[in-house]
């Protein structure tokens, strides 16, 4: 491997992927403070990573600064690159891809740390719902594992929200947008399906591309207009829209409901819903739009939420098992924060500021990887309930399982010989993929 830090085989065959984003020196940088994110246990800052990967006598500390502050590397190449891996080894060929979208705040105090301002927090108690720190519009792969009921969502992009840029700051709509647009361009031949929450709705996605369709939840006072009907021939431009439709709730006392079985948030149940295509010409603008309206069984008249997508071919059960999944990357970045420590690194510097959290995401997606491509064995749950009984009804592995395996295996490939046992033939079968993805 690389002198003083020996990786095994199956993770090596998943770094490799990224060599074309650094510099031959880069590229050991990147791989030695990857395992050292993974292999420490306490906190995961700079000089932490080079802690854990037991580097920190063999390299000094200012390398591994200068990676994230100096060196030549792109985290959004890195994150496309993910991207088509992540595609490669966990999308059947020939599905579409989920891409989920949402924001996120890390904490972080200082006039010197680079984009630093007061954006709103869910976190915080009490009716001022906001934080001081770095704003982050991450968007995720959600992915089906085989051993895991419950979507995973894998972070490959992340872009900071900076309110002082100049000529003028990027909304997070717009950060989303352009994210969505770059993993479409990165993945020809795939489809995209964006799904974001209420937020991530406005003018701005009338510019997604037509491959990639949008998924949202409805707001109540939205406009929404029928279709436009046939040119009359008479002078003048045709009309774009149609008459005005009535509120959602005059929807839902005339709508046609029927029951769909869907699998929500690891239950199965029968919810009643209505599909109505129409415009909302306010976000979407001439792009046709399905509305689907969606009530308990057991209660009759109005509805209790209202889903909008650009999906016109989507049947309404795969509309709202599609905004359910959208919950995993709530999920993601619970488990980035609280696992896997991202956002402990405490660089002010504005290009280690624009990386690090990138690098820490990408981190965590390269993790599940591994685990579903090579860590993953039946027993793990098992030895996991035998080490803590008291989780009787444990039946599929954790993130903190995938990661404590990664870190298992990290500590026993420094007990190895100086030459690791050569790669099984999937481990051979996942770098091919790995290298068609990055050359793709």
């Amino acid at each position: 491997m690389f002198p003083g830090l020996t990786l095994p085989p199956s993770l090596m065959t998943l770094l490799a992927a990224f060599r074309p984003c650094f510099t031959a020196p880069s590229f050991r940088t990147f791989c030695g403070l990857a395992a050292g994110f993974w292999a420490q246990a306490g906190r995961r800052t700079v000089c932490g990573m080079l802690t854990g990967a037991g580097l920190s006598r063999a390299w000094s500390h200012h390398r591994a600064h200068r990676f994230f502050s100096r060196a030549r590397w792109s985290s959004e190449q890195l994150g496309l690159v993910l991207a088509r891996l992540v595609v490669a080894v966990l999308v059947p060929d020939g599905e579409p891809v989920t891409v989920a979208v949402d924001d996120t705040l890390f904490k972080r105090t200082g006039k010197k740390v680079h984009a630093i301002g007061w954006f709103h927090d869910g976190s915080v108690k009490g009716p001022h719902k906001v934080g001081l720190g770095n704003n982050w519009v991450i968007a995720a792969i959600v992915v089906r594992l085989p051993f895991c009921s419950r979507p995973v969502a894998l972070p490959v992009l992340a872009r900071l929200v900076h309110k002082d840029l100049t000529p003028a700051p990027a909304s997070r709509l717009i950060l989303a947008r352009q994210m969505t647009a770059a993993l479409a361009a990165a993945l020809p031949g795939r489809q995209i399906h964006g799904v974001a929450d209420a937020a991530y709705a406005g003018k701005e996605l009338r510019r997604l591309p037509q491959t990639v369709t949008w998924t949202t939840r409805l707001r109540k006072d939205a406009a929404l207009y029928e279709l436009p009907g046939p040119r009359t021939g008479r002078r003048g431009r045709p009309r774009v829209k149609g008459p005005r439709l009535p509120s959602l709730a005059g929807l839902a006392k005339t709508a046609a409901f029927s029951p769909v079985t869907v699998t929500c948030y690891g239950r199965t149940a029968t919810v009643h819903a209505a599909a109505i295509t129409c415009l909302w010409h306010g976000v979407f603008g001439a792009r046709r739009a399905q509305v689907i309206l969606i009530r308990d069984k057991a209660r009759p008249g109005g509805y209790d939420l209202a889903l909008a997508t650009t999906d016109l071919t989507a049947s309404p059960a795969a509309v709202i098992e599609r905004y359910a999944a959208r919950w995993s990357i709530e999920v993601a970045v619970e488990d980035a924060k609280q696992i896997f420590g991202a956002g402990q690194a405490r660089n002010r510097h504005p290009a280690a500021v624009h990386r690090t959290i990138p690098f820490t995401l990408a981190c965590q997606s390269i993790a599940i990887t591994w685990y579903a491509t090579a860590g993953h064995h039946p027993a793990d749950v098992a030895g996991h309930r035998a080490r803590a009984p008291w989780y009787k009804t444990k039946a599929q592995p954790s993130t903190a399982d995938m990661h404590a395996k990664l870190r298992r295996v990290l500590i026993a490939a420094e007990y190895r010989p100086a030459r690791p046992d050569q790669p099984t033939p999937e481990e051979i079968r996942t770098v091919q993929l790995a290298w068609e993805a990055a050359a793709a």
